[in-house]
């Protein structure tokens, strides 16, 4: 990894993380539960409404070298 993909991997991950905490369940029509550690979505949640794996999602957000195919 180069230090330019590198930056731009964890630039991704920090933008994910800081819009995903932005969101609320009962803002998406979602139960907020009982049993909630965070107040906004869980990165299972972000995966099942927008498509990839929660591995892949995960990656993402972890700024890991995480090639899609086209």
């Amino acid at each position: 990894m180069t230090d330019r993909s590198g930056r731009q991997q964890r630039a991704v991950g920090e933008f994910l993380r800081a819009h995903r905490t932005r969101l609320s369940p009962a803002g998406l029509g979602m139960p907020a539960g009982q049993c909630r550690r965070t107040p906004s979505l869980r990165r299972e949640e972000v995966a099942q409404r927008c498509g990839p794996i929660v591995t892949w999602y995960t990656w993402l957000e972890q700024g890991r070298d995480a090639a899609a195919s086209p």
